[in-house]
Order: C-alpha cells, then structure tokens, then sequence
C-alpha cells in the first residue's frame, strides 16, 4: 500500500512539473538556424507553427539584405537571441545594456 502511494505521489509530480525546459542541445540548433537565415532560430524557438504569426518578419525579410542580413549584423544578433531562447523582432542587441537615461 506504502509503495503505490508513494508511486501515485512521484507520478503526479512528474505530471505536475513544466515540460523539460530548453536543452543546451536545443540552444544551439536554434543559434545555427540562425546562422543560416535571420529569424530561423526565433522561429524555430517559437514552435515552428504559422509563418506569419510566429517567425520574426523585420528579421527574416531584413535578412535578405546583403552584408546587413546576411552574412551580417543581423544574423549575429538574430543566433545570439535565438541561443538564449528568445523570440523577439528587435533590431537592436537585448540583455546587459545600461537602462535607458531618464531625462529631468
């Protein structure tokens, strides 16, 4: 009787928990699915899904601009967003920028 609540209780744990968060193995798919087009890498980390919805447009289309999509800025920032499992359209670097100035 002990073992099967015991069993009950470690299985509806497991249930309980999220889904395994993204392996280092899934990091790094996404950074090179960068590398081969800005916007992949988002993509992919979105789920894959519809097109439209899901994939960052100004990425991808900006993408296809020579030596500023690709190979360019934006794939750099497009495999470094994507490694750290974001699905953002900036254009701009995110993460340890200084916080915008306040103006008095």
């Amino acid at each position: 009787m002990r073992t099967r609540m015991v069993t009950a209780l470690a299985l509806a744990l497991a249930l309980a928990v999220p889904a395994a968060a993204r392996t280092h193995g899934d990091a790094r798919k996404a950074a090179w699915l960068s590398v081969a087009h800005p916007g992949l890498g988002e993509y992919y980390n979105a789920g894959w899904g519809s097109f439209f919805d899901r994939c960052p447009q100004k990425k991808f289309w900006l993408g296809l601009i020579p030596f500023y999509g690709w190979p360019g800025y934006l794939q750099i920032l497009s495999a470094i967003d994507a490694y750290h499992g974001r699905t953002s359209d900036n254009l701009r670097p995110l993460g340890d920028e200084a916080p915008p100035r306040r103006h008095r």
